[in-house]
């Protein structure tokens, strides 16, 4: 049965009714489908209505609906199967938080990396809930430098709580490995491709996130801090975390109208968990039209507009 959140319970209760209207005529052979259409039609009208007006917060809760495709799903309806995964950073271990490797894009070599969630509670273990450690930001930043020297673009799939804030990660090295990154990244000679796809939080999503392109998906949100946090050291509690997702500016609408990002890529209705299939879709198109942009430019030129790019964020006049 489909996951519901709490905004979408009125949704909930007319399927319901729907449900019962088709038993009810099964049981008792009552023609009821102008009372079934009713209420399909009534569930029409109030779906669109809920998801017009979502609030920063709703926002946040759909990008981290248990149901929602993570980076694996993706460059398996991406690829069609053809990825080839590889593993470690050469130094400490394979961080299994991080994923990356080679993919066929339309029959094309790319190189896909990202951040992966786990599908139930054994494999959110597995997998440190989507935050990586140095070693996974290392890892990252050896198969960039694959890509680079095969001269193969590269595709990141940024869905993250944060880098891993354990004692150990930090023995390890974890605000260095992620400036590495960023440093490395900024000077990439091939087309880099950055896609927030679910949670993009703090420097766990900057550490693959620099980019010739950065886009985020409609339903998901990018912020120095999550709602929560920001609203425990604001107001020492959790509960003016919705306070805090309107203040943060976190959507995909408050991070293209602050030219954070380069553009948004539409979800279904009801958000990308709803109909993976469609959502998968609009994420390779986008990938194709923004790869067939990039692969004229020189590398040179690539570079240089990428470091204006990132230049120019927060800077005030």
């Amino acid at each position: 049965m489909a996951t519901y959140l709490d905004f979408e319970e009125p949704l909930l209760a007319l399927e319901e009714q729907i449900e019962q209207t088709k038993e009810i005529g099964a049981s008792t052979e009552v023609d009821m489908n102008d009372k079934i259409k009713e209420l399909e039609k009534k569930l029409a009208a109030k779906t669109k209505e809920i998801y017009s007006n979502l609030t920063p917060w709703q926002r946040v809760q759909l990008s981290r609906h248990p149901e929602r495709p993570y980076t694996l799903a993706y460059i398996q309806a991406l690829t069609g199967g053809a990825f080839q995964e590889l593993h470690g950073d050469r130094n400490v271990k394979d961080d299994k938080a991080m994923i990356g490797g080679f993919g066929l894009l339309d029959g094309r070599s790319v190189m896909f990396i990202g951040q992966q969630k786990g599908v139930n509670t054994k494999m959110r273990q597995y997998r440190n809930f989507g935050m990586p450690n140095p070693e996974g930001y290392r890892k990252a930043l050896r198969l960039m430098k694959m890509a680079e020297k095969f001269n193969k673009p590269i595709v990141t799939l940024i869905d993250t709580p944060g880098a891993f804030p354990g004692l150990e990660a930090e023995e390890r090295g974890q605000g260095e490995a992620i400036a590495r990154n960023i440093y490395e990244m900024m000077r990439l000679k091939v087309p880099v491709i950055c896609i927030i796809i679910g949670e993009g939080a703090s420097g766990g999503a900057l550490g693959i996130g620099v980019g010739d392109k950065v886009v985020m998906m409609e339903n998901t949100w990018y912020s120095v801090i999550s709602p929560e946090s920001c609203s425990s050291i604001l107001w020492r509690s959790w509960d003016y975390k919705e306070v805090a997702a309107e203040a943060l500016k976190l959507t995909s609408s408050d991070m293209k109208e602050l030219n954070i990002i380069d553009d948004i890529i539409r979800e279904p209705m009801q958000g990308a968990h709803r109909n993976p299939d469609e959502s998968f879709a609009n994420v390779k198109k986008s990938i194709l039209e923004y790869l067939k942009e990039l692969d004229p430019i020189a590398p040179e030129k690539r570079i240089n507009q990428r470091i204006e790019k990132f230049s120019k964020m927060g800077v005030w006049k």
